[in-house]
């Protein structure tokens, strides 16, 4: 599977919540971050909050700790460590940041499943607040994408993995929320587009699936991501083996393990005529 690539979104696709959201509302500052978030763009607004963390006196250690106790499907991990040993290179394109993307890695125990991680910068500063900053910063120049917010554009980021891999290597993109809907746009016929059903990405999909040329199929939970993902990484395998062999690839043993294993792929979302 050297020819497949798959890019996880991270906040409500591994993990079943958003990370900025659980950190805030976990250590007691939803209030103040209502009051904020009309006033400045949402990656400024969590550089802000965790300087008020920091002068309650929240350590890092705090926001770790919340961090490891954040909702995650039992079939995510087994998902993961199985699309990676079939030999899919992994990536994450996410709106969170690199110190909340990466502490809840480690402890998951899947840091090294992933070649890459796009996110925003967040580093611990000489005082021990956790600083993030924008992917892009919008102060300098405008990233120039409408659909997106102004620190990342997730599309712009998937053109630029696309040019590393010269139209060599399929790419399966999983996502949920708003900022998922730009880098579907951007896939080309021979990819694959995930979309969790009844997220906002699935629904900007169904106003007009015209407009994504990769093939969709949607997931609802952990377990139909896993099912859906792997049963498309085996269906890509058959597929490039038919060039070199007449015999069908078998299943790889762990996708043997899923209870749904034997059923049907779902079929792509209907385009309307």
């Amino acid at each position: 599977m050297a020819g497949t690539v798959v890019v996880f979104d991270f906040d409500k696709t591994i993990i079943d919540c958003d990370s900025d959201n659980w950190v805030v509302d976990d250590l007691g500052f939803t209030d103040l971050f209502n009051q904020l978030l009309p006033t400045m763009p949402w990656n400024s607004l969590m550089d802000r909050m965790m300087k008020e963390l920091h002068a309650q006196e929240k350590t890092i250690d705090d926001i770790a700790e919340v961090l490891k106790r954040a909702p995650i499907h039992p079939r995510i991990v087994p998902a993961i460590k199985s699309a990676h040993s079939l030999g899919c290179e992994l990536r994450i394109v996410s709106d969170a940041n690199m110190f909340f993307v990466e502490t809840m890695l480690e402890h998951l125990g899947l840091r090294e499943y992933f070649s890459e991680i796009n996110t925003n910068p967040g580093f611990v500063d000489e005082e021990g607040r956790l600083r993030i900053i924008p992917y892009h910063d919008f102060t300098k120049s405008s990233h120039g994408c409408n659909l997106c917010p102004p620190n990342m554009c997730k599309g712009m980021i998937i053109e630029r993995i696309q040019a590393s891999l010269e139209g060599k290597k399929k790419i399966i993109y999983l996502g949920d929320g708003t900022g998922d809907y730009c880098p579907s746009l951007r896939l080309g016929k021979a990819d694959y587009m995930m979309p969790r059903k009844n997220f906002p990405v699935w629904d900007l999909i169904c106003r007009n699936p015209l407009l994504i040329k990769a093939e969709i199929h949607e997931w609802s939970d952990g377990e139909g991501l896993e099912r859906v993902l792997l049963q498309i990484i085996n269906m890509i395998s058959v597929e490039e083996n038919k060039d070199n062999s007449a015999q069908l690839i078998s299943v790889d043993c762990k996708l043997q393990t899923i209870s749904a294993s034997n059923q049907a792929l779902p079929q792509a979302l209907p385009v309307p005529q």
